[in-house]
């Protein structure tokens, strides 16, 4: 791969991404709707020569043809809010295809587990889905999108990953927790502290993403990006405290209690139906990405916690 192509370049996971291809030496153009943050991706990476930007708007099929004509492969890591989940998921998937498919392109989709519902333990990429909620049954539908036979020319493929965290994270669970206690402040921790959850540092997620990206017969298939184990939510404070020397209160907020916040809070209204994820601590088995691609890079959690935390304490 030369040249790749990241929609929603600024966002959590499209940023590991573009710092994943650039440290692989592939010219990347990072494409999105803000001019501002653009740059300012740019300038992170101190204006690296690889790197260009092109405006373009997700919903715009013809916007992305024309950014992504030099590209090899389309990374889409854009994605919709919840509140606007139920409106504007299926339409951003078709433009994206629609694209992809004019194009002859390979297209990486980044995905997560809402697809597979009420689960727990251990699962493949053949694991059944079904989906109780209206997130996860949306989701499905936009698998059945991404896939149909309708796209004659477009090579998709969907990569699904478990919650995550890394110094480029912007709207995971975790995010408010490490945030607080890396300005010192007291903050909150979304879910149940006892249970053991799986997370990926996004670092990791974006090598893995790369690795089956450039696999010629990894296309038109489901993919998992495994973390590096579980971990509770009482170890992820403790470790974060041991790392920054940081004490302050950490609220637990279970299904109620973001019940309650979601009568003032729309985003919280959201939140409340897959609540069910802070509890059943489902785990994806890595098992084929181990055989047809190599090793899963596993950061241990303080490392990872380590670097997340320093960088967030240099923002604050």
């Amino acid at each position: 791969m030369k040249t790749a192509i990241v929609l929603g370049a600024t966002g959590g996971t499209g940023r590991a991404i573009v710092s994943e291809l650039l440290d692989r030496g592939v010219n990347v153009m990072a494409f999105g709707r803000s001019e501002a943050k653009l740059k300012g991706l740019l300038a992170e990476h101190h204006f690296n020569q690889r790197l260009s930007y092109r405006l373009g708007d997700i919903f715009d099929a013809q916007s992305i043809i024309d950014a992504a004509k030099p590209a090899e492969v389309i990374f889409q890591c854009a994605n919709v809010s919840y509140t606007e989940m139920a409106d504007r998921l299926l339409p951003l998937g078709k433009s994206i295809m629609k694209a992809a498919d004019y194009l002859g392109k390979k297209i990486v989709i980044v995905d997560g587990i809402y697809v597979y519902g009420h689960q727990v333990g251990k699962g493949d990429e053949t694991h059944p889905k079904h989906p109780h909620t209206k997130k996860g049954k949306l989701r499905l539908a936009f698998e059945a999108l991404i896939f149909s036979d309708k796209w004659q020319r477009a090579q998709p493929l969907i990569v699904r990953l478990p919650d995550y965290y890394g110094a480029t994270s912007q709207n995971s669970y975790l995010q408010p927790t490490l945030e607080g206690i890396a300005a010192n402040r007291p903050t909150i921790f979304i879910g149940n502290l006892k249970t053991p959850r799986e997370y990926v540092y996004l670092p990791d997620a974006a090598k893995m993403i790369v690795n089956i990206a450039e696999k010629e017969d990894a296309y038109r298939e489901n993919w998992n990006i495994p973390g590096a184990g579980v971990i509770s939510g009482k170890e992820i404070i403790q470790l974060a405290r041991e790392i920054t020397g940081n004490r302050k209160m950490v609220i637990p907020l279970n299904k109620t209690a973001i019940h309650l916040i979601g009568w003032f809070d729309a985003f919280m209204r959201e939140v409340v139906e897959i609540m069910y994820l802070t509890k059943e601590g489902f785990i994806l088995n890595g098992d084929k990405y181990e055989k047809r691609i190599g090793p899963i890079p596993k950061t241990p959690f303080k490392e990872g916690l380590e670097a997340t935390l320093r960088i967030l304490m240099q923002k604050g």
